[in-house]
Parts: structure tokens; C-alpha cells; sequence
């Protein structure tokens, strides 16, 4: 294979690699929030939450 187009396909498979990476890490931090949120509130608040 060309070494050009070796590099452009590298280019753009670590591009994908980055934003599907960048994407997990949002889902992750999504999924942990309110789990912490929850985590670290008062009983009291707890039970005065609706």
C-alpha cells in the first residue's frame, strides 16, 4: 500500500478512536452523576426529595 494513503487511513481511524473515546467518557460521566449526587446527600434530604 501507499505509504500516503497508509497514513491518511491511520489518520482517520485515530480520529475515530479519539471521538468514540471522547463519547464513552460523556456516558460515562453521565451515568456516574446523579449515582454521586445521590451518594452524598443527607438521609433527611433523602426522604424530603419528591
Amino acid at each position: 500500500m501507499n505509504a500516503e494513503l497508509e497514513y491518511t487511513v491511520m489518520q482517520h481511524r485515530a480520529s475515530e478512536l479519539r471521538r468514540a473515546a471522547s463519547e464513552q467518557r460523556r456516558v460515562m460521566e453521565a451515568r456516574k452523576g446523579p449515582r454521586g449526587e445521590r451518594r452524598h446527600r443527607s438521609v433527611v434530604a433523602r426522604f424530603l426529595a419528591p
